[in-house]
């Protein structure tokens, strides 16, 4: 077949996947239901919402669901062989992609429709329609949906406080049950990866086992369908390769090293727990670290020398693990060999990252290898503590003469210092069972629970303890947990000066229990306050400044926002006042310069983002809500209260340094700004909103803030985000200062505006 193609063979090939486009079925998008679904709740018309979302989560899970059962059928219809040319690569690729738009087109209909707008998809991610879908079961009196919907949403929201506190009100609930609370989006490895654990922990040996390999058939399946779904587009932040004039070859090289990236990151992923930045530690390898202690336990040496085995595939030099194999050995008298599909799977891994190398360098882009599998993740065997160490286990041999003993230490052996216990020496050998790997890390601190019973009962020449004293020392602490403490920018200074005469200070840092963060009044006046206000209601849009989501933060809110250079244009046209767009303007550079000065910056401060919002409460929806308005976050980083961390990282604006809120009015009920701690629950300071009123902070994660629910009227503000660094600074705002400049020279000179501020846009 390789050397015998015609053009017109070749051809054929590519006209397949047009001829082949007819659809026998179609599938309606998820956007378009989800579109319909919002605007059905804010018409107040919930079973519509739940006819409309419940359809746009099937819908979404079906396009997912297709595209990976396409891609693995036509990989299989069509494998590329031992036998290679250059034909035989392009004949694999173009069927695969008939096959692959046959099937899809069969299943959904016509692919084009299912292109979503990346805000969407990131909402399902977020699993955003559950919080609506919990509103909307709950105004129809089905609790029991209604709880499933807030689980399943809290699941990947914990942040979320007042979901928390939903939660807990509908437990006591009539009608509902504890089966009730289902997380309708559970991964099938990471429940039964969860489950397996807590049996673990109970001492359930032969159920954890059970359900251990479960999790590691299903994190295998689930790998292949992360894997499939990297198959479609893919792009490298700041890189576009359909811009540059490559050669076929790079072109192809680009794009494979992009789905290549994605697949590589598929452990992660899989390991990631919903609403979570950071993957669990050591995920897949943990699996085998359970399973091998777990049947050892039920004295299955076999598969306990085998897991021990593949988990030193992913940590060859790890000691305990080392040991274990060693000593799995000795009692079985033959080695083994570790699981071949995790053998497999890491060789896979590997050779990804020699070409993710490769491809890379060739596009010019940088890649750093992700720690995988981090050795700080290990078993927790410390909830355990009636292990006792058998007489069979007790070797014959004489004593030796260091100062490490192994011991019964919870579930698990351990090394432990035995300084203090010298009269025990002469009982207890260095008797070799198995570690965790936990267990190897806390050799280190020479610390061991002991069951003194037990050693008691080996040493009846030792007095001074009771028969059935068998509390021993502290046990060890769990597994290490990371922890990062996030610290403002260094050299850090306030209470310098504040500019302008009728500016007010309220609070400093020290009375808002933070750092780097300042309460201002009189920063505008009342009439400033009316001014803007109005520019705001003749301006602002729904969604503005968020991608056209006119509720992009809470449904029971309507949200409207406009930028400094939109009100300019607005006020070129005659629809507003000039004098008012050049008042937001002006006000947004007052408090700039303020920022600047009282936090005292050594460097100038730039506008990064300035935004006019108003948030108005939706008549209806008010009625037992809990939610917020603006739920926690930090500025400039990614914040994850369960670590304990906020990650300076992509898709967080990391540029940015300092935040204000200047507020515009104070007549609507709730809507308070508030600081929290990093858990995003403890709350450390409140402020309420008022005419003229600036709150200023520094935007890392040593200040987590966010807006408690607006529930009658509507609140205005100019929100403002600034950054040191002037490669990114807000390019609107440049924009705008010329169309002021212009303005400037117009009220010297007499001239007409040349800057018409729509073409700025």
């Amino acid at each position: 077949m390789d050397g015998n193609f015609s053009p017109a063979a070749i051809l054929s090939i590519v006209l397949l996947a047009v001829v082949l486009s007819s659809s026998t079925a179609s599938l309606e998008p998820f956007d378009l239901l989800y579109d319909d679904a919002v605007q059905a709740f804010s018409d107040s018309d919930y079973h519509s919402v739940v006819r409309y979302m419940e359809g746009a989560l099937h819908s979404y899970t079906e396009v997912r669901r297709t595209k990976v059962r396409c891609r693995l059928m036509c990989q299989d219809q069509h494998p590329f062989d031992e036998t290679f040319s250059d034909l035989r690569f392009p004949d694999v690729v173009l069927h695969r992609a008939a096959c692959m738009n046959k099937c899809i087109e069969e299943k959904l209909g016509t692919q084009s429709m299912h292109k979503v707008n990346e805000d969407v998809v990131q909402d399902f991610h977020r699993r955003i329609p559950y919080n609506y879908l919990q509103l909307a079961y709950q105004k129809l009196k089905q609790p029991d949906k209604a709880a499933a919907a807030a689980h399943t949403y809290f699941q990947a929201n914990p942040e979320h406080v007042e979901m928390g506190q939903n939660l807990e009100q509908y437990k006591n609930v009539e009608g509902v049950e504890e089966e009730h609370f289902v997380d309708r989006e559970a991964r099938p490895h990471q429940h039964s990866f969860t489950a397996a654990v807590r049996l673990y922990d109970k001492g359930d040996y032969e159920g954890a086992i059970a359900l251990f390999e479960e999790a590691l058939v299903e994190y295998y399946k689930a790998d292949m369908e992360c894997r499939a779904l990297c198959q479609w587009p893919q792009r490298f932040e700041g890189y576009d390769y359909l811009r540059y004039r490559y050669s076929l070859y790079e072109v192809i090289s680009d794009h494979f090293t992009q789905v290549l990236h994605c697949e590589h990151e598929c452990v992660r992923d899989l390991a990631t727990r919903p609403g979570r930045l950071s993957p669990m530690e050591n995920y897949l390898p943990l699996h085998y670290d359970y399973l091998q202690f777990a049947y050892y336990q039920v004295e299955k040496l076999e598969e306990a020398l085998q897991c021990a085995l593949t988990y030193q595939l992913f940590h060859e030099e790890e000691e305990f693990v080392m040991e274990n194999v060693d000593y799995y050995r000795e009692v079985l008298g033959h080695d083994g060999k570790p699981r071949e599909k995790a053998a497999w799977y890491l060789r896979r891994h590997k050779q990804e990252l020699e070409l993710l190398l490769i491809g890379s360098k060739t596009m010019g882009v940088e890649f750093t290898e992700g720690n995988y599998w981090s050795s700080t993740g290990g078993r927790d065997d410390s909830n355990s503590n009636n292990f006792v160490l058998s007489a069979q286990h007790t070797a014959d041999r004489p004593v030796q003469s260091n100062m490490f003993v192994w011991c019964a230490m919870a579930v698990s052996p351990c090394l432990v210092r035995f300084d203090m216990l010298n009269p025990f020496l002469s009982v207890l050998d260095e008797v070799s069972l198995p570690c965790s790997q936990t267990d190897n890390y806390h050799k280190s601190t020479h610390i061991a629970h002991v069951t003194i019973a037990t050693l008691y009962a080996h040493a009846p020449g030792v007095s001074g303890f009771p028969l059935v004293q068998t509390a021993g020392w502290s046990m060890f602490p769990s597994r290490r947990r990371r922890t990062v403490t996030v610290t403002a920018p260094q050299h850090l200074k306030e209470g310098g000066s504040l500019v302008y005469d009728s500016v007010q200070l309220v609070q400093n840092s020290a009375a808002l229990n933070g750092t780097q963060r300042v309460l201002l009044d009189h920063v505008i006046s009342e009439e400033e306050c009316s001014d803007l206000r109005h520019l705001a209601h003749a301006v602002t849009m729904a969604g503005d400044g968020y991608r056209g989501r006119m509720s992009p933060h809470t449904p029971n809110e309507k949200f409207e926002g406009a930028t400094v250079l939109k009100t300019l244009q607005y006020a070129y046209e005659g629809r507003v006042p000039m004098r008012s767009a050049r008042l937001f303007y002006d006000a947004s550079e007052r408090a700039r310069r303020i920022i600047e000065s009282y936090f005292q910056l050594n460097s100038t401060l730039h506008f990064s983002y300035t935004h006019l919002v108003c948030r108005t409460a939706i008549t209806g929806q008010q009625d037992h809500r809990n939610d917020l308005s603006h739920p926690i976050h930090a500025d400039n980083c990614l914040l994850d209260p369960e670590a304990n961390e906020c990650w300076k990282e992509p898709p967080a604006y990391t540029y940015r340094d300092y935040s204000a809120l200047l507020y515009l009015n104070g007549d609507f009920d709730g809507g308070e700004f508030i600081f929290t701690e990093m858990d995003a629950k403890t709350v450390t300071a409140s402020v309420k909103p008022r005419c003229g009123r600036m709150v200023g902070f520094s935007s890392g994660g040593e200040n987590p803030h966010g807006v408690r629910a607006v529930t009658n009227g509507q609140r205005c503000a100019v929100a403002l985000w600034f950054t040191l660094d002037p490669l990114f600074r807000e390019l609107e705002r440049l924009q705008a200062d010329e169309v002021i400049q212009e303005l400037d020279v117009q009220a010297v000179w007499g001239q007409g505006l040349s800057i018409n501020p729509k073409d700025e846009l």
